[in-house]
């Protein structure tokens, strides 16, 4: 319905209801059952089952075969074989393994719903109430309560929940930014507009999230709930598929070949074995089935790293408290990282870049123009003369008075004094401006010394005259203030004030009209500030037009919305980091263009804008030619914005959108990382979004972005370090398969290498107790010089496969030799089984230090992380005690040792990093000296 078009007693009708007394309490709950709660529909909580999503995931299905195969192999020795003892290790194996799946699925739930309690504590904190007629009485009623047909009274400073047809209005201005992305506030009156009226030109519109800046109004709520501007917004979310981050992509890709490596080498060890037996005796054995299964469990838990689900849900929950510390919520583990593949931050201006606090920068007064310092609302900043000389206040007194007699707003400190507007943008700005300067409004009209000014009579700015008068007497004699709209206000001036004397406008004209352009193409918003001198007559029963006239010119400000103090930094050292930085805006091109240049957006005056207008005029092709190469979009929709962000991502690129606006949510839900603010955002906009920014700073995105590298690396050395384990764990059992085919000492050729519950162990314990350790590794030196990584890339790439099977294949052979060893000195097969698995252990342990650096184990000190030194620690002390234990000889098939086999293998087991590492040194060293050799 287009309630902007039709008349008042039209919308009354249709509406059913009566601007004297309202609805009565029938109606209100008939449209309450009919409409329901006036709330924004917001993303349902996870139910309790969801926990069990992550099962159909590669590796936790892979780890769930395995648990089905130990309870397989169990449930045969207690009913078939009647051997108790294989049959509770096979148990154990399988509620170790079962832990696993459900520490990895709880830690992913949790984070979720936690994020989601800390958005609804949020979004309790931001009920409103609305002042409400009903049978003839104004009540004050929950937002949430209201209906379509309520008439409804608002004032300076509230909040309006549901879109209103305006009834009445007296100065009523309302901020409409979260809708059209403009910091002016918009004059509304009740005058009846043309169906094809944007929304931003819909006067005699409301609408749900907005804010009374100035005067009041009565209205009638036509809209509720998803049935308001914001609510059809909300629905552009509908059906935009959440975006899979790039670690889910790289570990989904990467989990879905190790279950086939892994289905593959087990089927090969089971063919393998079946076909030895058949081959060597004739026929297969119940001992030998025993002897594949154990073996076929242990390969199966050993080609997958089992921690490997754990300790990345552990490490990016890290990440998510590095960021909450920083004051960003993640409201999803997997989005931590993948700000750190980020190359596009597309960012709305109003609010996120800028202040939204609409700032006097520069003024002309008196022939002279002035730099102001201080943004914001906080009355502190010098004023400094654009030519360098020494200011002297006389020279913009005067002017500075007239702007503040000329002005109904005001700002108060709060309880933590910081400084609050109340009353028109404009006119906050320059009340702010004057205070500056010792100068307000109050204090004029009270001083009872050498001056007594008494305001006379005010006409209010209205949309046809494009200005406001106030009329004061002061001291005897009448003045007319009037402040308006430069183009409007040329026009009606006769002369100026320069240096003290008022000169005929003729002479200064050029002068005034020059400033005017400077002024303008600093895309600051200028407002003219003058006065005269009238009769008692005059100033009391003049009308407008006449009052309006032969004026003398005090001034002129120039007004914008500041950028951030810190962005332009934070753009710079993303700029460094090869993160592109993109402004989309509803603003005008003119002012987006100037708050881009001043924050290193962009660099020259001829960059490229492209507006709304040009978007709906481009195909598909066009923008998709334009888009790498633009920084700048103003004057666009919320359709416009998510056309953008997927034209960036059809080029595969990882774009991050900002926001606070409701006009900002579609885009932040189409992106692939949303980041709104938490302050000033709407709840819709946060609904929509990855992560909150709780302090509304951008350069909490520069910090999460370096966060989001260093979490990534800290996840590849993990990574790094749980695979060469696997791949070690692997190749010992599969070398003691294809290798052993009789009996060495008192093993058999189907005893494996490590039992089951060795590996599980090695995986749990002494991997990944290490690995989670590294995702509190400090970021290294150069994180942000480096380009944001290839979110299409495997996490394999770069080297890394090769470094994985090098160290693991190496590790690998010594675990087996060490078997071996054990095996050919008579040793019993528990204790061969635990020579392996202690030179497996320690042999990891060594490792870890290396896997903390891309280069080598000697590039980083070792003891930086007390952390990975305390579970080296933990892992070393604890392996050692599962050998002595009783307990633990039962369920894994460890042995105690000799005090020198102990010492023996800690020590030789650390060969094969140490040498490793010092080839590749040397080959660094080699290679950097090549290079210095050639530059030289």
């Amino acid at each position: 319905m287009k309630w902007y078009s039709q008349s008042e007693k039209s919308v009354l009708e249709t509406l059913e209801t009566s601007r004297i007394s309202g609805l009565n309490e029938e109606k209100v709950q008939l449209r309450h059952q009919e409409y329901g709660p006036n709330k924004l529909q917001t993303a349902k909580q996870e139910p309790a089952w969801k926990l069990f999503k992550s099962f159909k995931e590669p590796l936790i299905i892979i780890l769930l075969v395995a648990t089905a195969l130990a309870l397989a192999s169990a449930t045969y020795d207690f009913k078939v074989t009647g051997d108790q003892q294989h049959a509770m290790a096979s148990v154990y194996e399988a509620v170790a393994i079962l832990l696993i799946v459900m520490i990895n699925s709880g830690l992913t739930f949790h984070q979720t719903r936690s994020a989601q309690k800390s958005l609804e504590a949020l979004s309790n904190m931001r009920q409103h109430h609305m002042h409400v007629l009903r049978d003839s009485n104004w009540i004050s009623v929950a937002a949430s309560e209201l209906v379509p047909g309520d008439i409804v009274s608002v004032k300076s400073g509230d909040f309006i929940d549901g879109d209103l047809r305006w009834l009445k209005t007296a100065e009523l201005q309302i901020n409409e930014s979260h809708l059209t992305g403009e910091s002016d506030a918009i004059n509304k009156d009740t005058t009846v507009v043309a169906d094809d009226t944007e929304l931003g030109d819909r006067t005699n519109m409301g609408y749900s999230g907005s804010t009374v800046v100035n005067g009041n109004g009565i209205g009638v709520v036509v809209a509720t709930g998803m049935n308001t501007e914001l609510g059809k917004i909300s629905n552009l979310m509908q059906g935009i598929d959440d975006q899979k981050t790039p670690i889910e992509k790289s570990v989904h890709g990467l989990s879905k070949k190790l279950m086939i490596i892994a289905g593959l080498i087990i089927l090969l060890t089971i063919g393998y074995d079946i076909a030895k037996q058949l081959l060597q005796v004739g026929a297969i054995s119940i001992d030998s089935l025993a002897g594949i299964s154990s073996t076929s469990i242990a390969i199966a838990v050993a080609s997958i790293p089992d921690a490997m689900p754990v300790v990345l849900s552990i490490v990016l929950t890290i990440g998510a408290k590095m960021m909450a510390d920083q004051k960003g919520l993640v409201k999803s583990l997997s989005s931590v990282e993948t700000l750190g593949a980020t190359t596009y931050i597309a960012s709305d201006k109003t609010g996120t870049l800028t202040k939204n606090e609409m700032t006097v920068t520069r003024f002309w007064a008196n022939g002279k123009v002035y730099d102001i310092e201080g943004n914001g609302y906080t009355p502190v900043g010098d004023f400094i003369r654009e030519d360098g000389q020494t200011v002297n206040n006389k020279d913009y007194q005067r002017f500075l008075e007239v702007a503040v007699l000329n002005n109904e707003a005001e700002i108060k400190p709060d309880d933590k004094q910081n400084w609050r507007p109340f009353g028109n943008p404009t006119d906050v700005s320059l009340v702010v401006l004057a205070a500056k300067q010792g100068i307000k409004r109050d204090a004029l009209l009270e001083d009872q010394g050498s001056r007594d000014i008494d305001i006379v009579r005010i006409l209010p700015f209205d949309s046809t005259r494009k200005m406001m008068t106030v009329v004061i007497k002061e001291n005897g004699d009448y003045y007319s203030l009037t402040k308006g709209a430069p183009d409007v206000v040329k026009g009606l001036t006769t002369s100026a004030m320069i240096d003290g004397n008022a000169q005929p406008i003729s002479e200064v004209a050029d002068n005034i009209e020059e400033t005017m352009l400077n002024f303008a193409n600093n895309a600051l918003r200028t407002i003219s500030i003058t006065q005269r001198r009238v009769t008692k007559q005059q100033a009391l029963n003049a009308p407008s037009n006449e009052l309006e006239q032969d004026l003398c010119f005090l001034g002129l400000v120039g007004i914008i919305d500041p950028p951030r103090e810190e962005v332009r930094a934070s753009v710079k050292k993303l700029t460094e980091a090869a993160v592109n930085v993109v402004m989309i805006t509803g603003d005008h091109a003119a002012t987006a263009k100037a708050i881009a240049k001043q924050l290193g957006i962009i660099k020259t005056d001829d960059a490229r804008v492209i507006t709304g207008r040009d978007l709906e005029n481009m195909t598909e092709d066009d923008l998709a030619t334009a888009v790498l190469a633009t920084r700048v979009y103003a004057r666009v929709t919320p359709e416009h914005k998510q056309r953008i962000i997927k034209q960036l991502q059809a080029h595969e690129q990882v774009v991050a959108m900002t926001g606070d606006g409701i006009n900002d949510a579609p885009a932040l839900k189409a992106a692939n990382i949303g980041i709104a603010m938490g302050i000033n955002g709407t709840e819709v906009t946060k609904d929509a979004a990855d992560l909150i920014l709780l302090d509304d700073k951008f350069t909490t995105i520069e910090k999460s972005v370096e966060s989001g590298r260093t979490i990534f690396a800290n996840i590849l050395n993990f990574m790094r370090h749980e695979l060469t384990t696997n791949v070690a764990e692997v190749l010992s059992l599969l070398l003691g398969v294809f290798l052993i085919t009789s009996p060495i000492g008192k093993i058999t050729e189907v005893t494996p290498t490590l039992t089951a519950l060795m590996v599980l162990w090695v995986n749990m314990i002494s991997d990944s107790l290490p690995s989670f350790a590294l995702g509190y590794d400090e970021p290294e030196a150069d994180v942000m010089k480096q380009r944001p990584r290839d979110a299409n890339q495997s996490i394999l790439a770069n080297g890394m496969l090769r470094r994985v099977l090098i160290r693991g294949g190496v590790m690998g052979g010594a675990v087996f030799i060490a078997f071996i060893w054990a095996a050919s000195q008579g040793f019993s097969i528990a204790q061969s089984q635990t020579i392996a698995f202690l030179t497996l252990v320690f042999g990891q342990l060594w490792h870890v230090y290396d896997a903390r650096s891309a280069r080598t184990l000697f590039d980083r000190n070792p003891f930086t992380n007390s952390r990975l030194t305390l579970a080296v620690g933990f892992a070393a002390t604890s392996s050692i005690l599962v050998t002595v234990i009783p307990f633990f000889n039962q369920v894994m098939g460890t042995a105690p040792l000799s005090m020198g086999l102990y010492v023996g293998i800690i020590i030789l087991s650390a060969l094969p990093t140490f040498i490793l590492s010092g080839i590749k040194e040397l080959v660094w060293w080699l290679r950097d000296r090549r290079v210095n050799v050639v530059t030289e």
